[in-house]
């Protein structure tokens, strides 16, 4: 990884997530009760667990709401939840200056239009490999998997290790006591 792409990710803190097309593969299963069904990837759980013991913290950023999403982010011990946003930018904001977090402190994980005015402004955009071309284009790192098949996942580890704590963060996870996760 170039050095100047290293510094930026030594400097995250947090990281704020897309659910449609990141968390997931972008497919919506409504059942004849309006009941709707997602699919998460497990080893995106275990990564955001790992960086959470490692100090990293997450917010999720979705333009839909979904009963679901509140319930993947219980299950993940992410607080910070923002649905049915139109303008991601404007909870990017408000998040930020609660939290008194600076741009270069923030990656942001996202596959559509949407999402690119916050890719824009965090210091760190990553995208799934099977985002549109115009996040692509913008983004510090295009992950080699795609969205709900452990992009977040696969970016943890990048950033772990950019960090220098990947080995600590697998020692600690191998060793631990508590085999919840």
């Amino acid at each position: 990884m170039r050095k100047n792409l290293k510094d930026k990710l030594k400097k995250i803190k947090y990281i704020f997530l897309d659910v449609d097309g990141v968390l997931t593969d972008g497919k919506i299963i409504v059942g004849s009760d309006n009941t709707e069904y997602k699919n998460f990837d497990v080893k995106d759980g275990v990564g955001i667990f790992i960086a959470q013991k490692m100090g990293i913290n997450f917010a999720i950023l979705s333009g839909r709401y979904s009963k679901v999403i509140e319930l993947r982010a219980k299950e993940l011990n992410i607080d910070i939840v923002y649905q049915n946003l139109m303008k991601k930018i404007e909870a990017y904001n408000e998040i930020k200056q609660k939290y008194k977090l600076k741009d270069e402190e923030i990656c942001f994980i996202g596959d559509d239009l949407i999402d690119v005015p916050v890719m824009k402004k965090c210091g760190f955009s990553v995208a799934p490999q099977d985002s549109c071309d115009e996040v692509k284009k913008i983004s510090h790192y295009i992950c080699k998997k795609k969205g709900g098949e452990g992009c977040v996942r696969e970016f943890v580890e990048v950033l772990l290790k950019a960090k220098g704590i990947w080995k600590e963060s697998i020692s600690w996870y191998i060793n631990r006591e508590d085999q919840n996760i």
